[in-house]
């Protein structure tokens, strides 16, 4: 019954995301016309560089500690 809710709902959100992705966005269009959307590209990869910096500092302190735990 589990595993049942759990396909359902999958197959629910799979429908929702396709519907989605076939309706035009007339915003994202104006952005491209207007060369606006590389700033737009530029924030959102600065932002996953900063998240993907930290995830790897905090790797390297984690590890640390782990491996002063075991000294």
């Amino acid at each position: 019954m589990k595993s049942f809710r759990f396909t359902a709902s999958f197959f629910s959100f799979l429908l929702l995301s396709l519907n989605a992705m076939c309706q035009e966005v007339e915003m994202a269009d104006q952005w491209r016309a207007d060369g606006k959307i590389r700033i737009v590209i530029g924030v959102i990869l600065i932002i996953l560089t900063g998240l993907f910096l930290y995830l790897i500092r905090m790797d390297r302190r984690l590890r640390n500690l782990e491996q002063k735990d075991k000294a």
